[in-house]
């Protein structure tokens, strides 16, 4: 028979070996977690990573002396031959339909941008100095609110388009990623894209300049992440525009006809599609 110290010894040893076995066990664990919780943070890193889809893009058959120019708000595409915007592409989010920031009434000459207009230009010509992307637009930032002043951003408009059924355009635009007085979401963004109907003969030239008077303007917008995606166009002539909004109202397909652009191509073929062929001006008017 084994003698009582021998048999101390041996449990002591017994119990130093299961120890030792926990702790690597809780070792191997640790190990376990710290690798898969950095492999889930590089997935999630990755997916990140992933640029979001550019809605903005706008392909053009025409290829003259566009100069595409990025600002904080807005990508321009400015036409150095006329001295305006071919178009104008900004996305509009609930965070960004209101501000703090006051709007200014300084317009400013691009710097670094070929055939840029003057403001003098303007001066007594009989047309706005019409935004395409609206101050509105930009009360969120200083930065940006200053940017949608830079001529590049501006286009000659007849007042009664200017302070008429454009006007109500943007603001309808605001309104569409506001809350409903039930405090729900209508759209959490929209992608808008205007400026001048490219290729028609110009009404006139004003200014030093001889900044290009577009006869008329062009509004696409996308609802890419609504419940129901949807989008919708409007053509308007430069002065006053018969039947409102309403009238000017059409599908985006008939505007990418008369434009000769190709708004939205990011979207999947099949989803583009079937909401650029279609539109509903009365869902897309009414504020519910």
């Amino acid at each position: 028979m084994a003698s009582p110290r021998y048999t101390s010894q041996s449990r002591s040893r017994r119990s130093n070996k299961q120890m030792r076995i926990v702790i690597m066990a809780i070792v191997l664990i640790i190990a376990f977690v710290i690798k898969a919780y950095d492999s889930l943070s590089e997935s999630q890193s990755a997916s990140n990573n992933i640029p979001k889809a550019d809605y903005t893009y706008v392909e053009a058959a025409t290829n003259h002396k566009r100069q595409i120019i990025e600002y904080e708000a807005m990508t321009v595409a400015f036409n150095s031959d006329l001295h305006i915007p071919d178009w104008v592409a900004w996305e509009l989010t609930y965070d960004e339909a209101d501000g703090p920031v006051p709007r200014k009434d300084d317009f400013e000459v691009a710097e670094g941008v070929n055939g840029c207009a003057l403001p003098s230009d303007y001066y007594k010509s009989g047309y706005d100095r019409g935004h395409m992307a609206p101050a509105g637009d930009m009360k969120w930032s200083e930065t940006a609110m200053e940017q949608s002043f830079i001529l590049t951003n501006i286009a000659p408009q007849a007042g009664e388009l200017n302070s008429g059924a454009w006007k109500k355009l943007e603001e309808k635009c605001r309104a569409r990623v506001t809350l409903t007085n039930n405090g729900e979401q209508r759209d959490s963004a929209i992608v808008i894209i205007c400026g001048p109907v490219p290729g028609e003969k110009p009404i006139g030239y004003i200014g030093e300049s001889s900044v290009a008077v577009p006869q008329r303007f062009f509004k696409v917008i996308l609802a890419p992440y609504a419940r129901e995606p949807y989008s919708i166009g409007f053509v308007m002539p430069n002065g006053k525009v018969e039947g409102g909004m309403q009238k000017a109202a059409m599908s985006v397909d008939d505007v990418e006809t008369i434009t000769g652009y190709d708004f939205f191509s990011a979207l999947p073929d099949s989803i583009e599609n079937q909401i650029e062929s279609h539109f509903n001006f009365n869902k897309w008017s009414t504020l519910h």
